[in-house]
């Protein structure tokens, strides 16, 4: 059997198999059904790791063993495959959650904490910093930021960054809100997200920053993440954020802002 290197390749990242077991299960594919030892020979993979494989291919739904002697493995339809996979994905996904979550009332937690806190006191202030590439890692990290946020919170986007905050971050601006916490959003308002600006209105106040163009959010202060480049411009994988947890520039960034707020148009 011969498959390029290339479509095993593909099949690797999208299956999450390694190399030994994306060869049997395609080996597999091209008999519909076979014994370990034609697998290994058809495969190239060695016999001592080939039982060991087709029990794992099994467990992850891509194949059946049949009974009977010799055992023998049969292939599944890809299409099978594919919800069989998804399902397990799905189920995994949601076991290893709920096992997150049951952390939160463990020991285990408090233990990290002190760690972190212990930690912490070591740290100069300038080591509080960090890049993040790819637009959701920036999602995620300024989500936690608001999630932390005690008094303000102060964004800044383009149009289009609007409507993807909505979606990405509505959920904590909520949970925010009830806090106290003092939520400002300016971006540039127009037809294609004038809706967005309103439902964001809600929770926060809204301004239009006319042709400004900015990406940063300052939180409390205390903590400001920027984005370093055009989001018309670079594919959300390489979109870049820079996070500095500094009350000196902060403040210094939010007392430019306040100055910018006041020219800026309400929505």
């Amino acid at each position: 059997m011969i498959v390029k290197e290339e479509f095993l390749s593909r099949l690797r990242k999208i299956f999450d198999l390694n190399l030994y077991e994306v060869r049997v299960w395609t080996a597999l594919l091209s008999r519909g059904v076979s014994t370990a030892g034609e697998l290994s020979n058809i495969s190239d993979v060695p016999r001592s790791r080939t039982y060991d494989i087709l029990e794992t291919l099994e467990k992850k739904g891509f194949i059946v063993m049949k009974l009977g002697k010799p055992i023998k493995f049969v292939a599944l339809k890809p299409e099978e495959v594919i919800e069989r996979v998804k399902k397990n994905l799905v189920k995994d996904a949601d076991e290893r959650s709920k096992r997150l979550e049951r952390l939160k009332g463990e020991e285990v937690l408090d233990e990290l904490n002190t760690l972190f806190t212990t930690g912490v006191k070591f740290v100069e202030p300038s080591d509080l910093s960090g890049s993040l590439r790819g637009r959701q890692n920036v999602y995620n990290h300024l989500d936690m930021m608001i999630r932390e946020a005690e008094s303000t919170i102060t964004i800044v986007t383009t149009a289009a960054g609007l409507n993807r905050k909505l979606d990405a971050l509505l959920p904590s601006l909520e949970k925010a809100k009830k806090r106290g916490v003092k939520i400002r959003i300016a971006a540039k308002v127009n037809e294609s997200n004038r809706q967005f600006a309103k439902d964001l209105g809600k929770v926060a106040e809204v301004r239009d920053t006319g042709e400004v163009r900015a990406r940063f959010a300052i939180i409390d202060s205390e903590q400001l993440l920027f984005m370093v480049l055009d989001d018309d411009k670079v594919h959300p994988n390489y979109d870049v954020a820079v996070w500095l947890s500094t009350e000196f520039f902060a403040q210094a960034m939010e007392q430019l802002f306040e100055a910018a707020w006041k020219g800026f148009k309400k929505v």
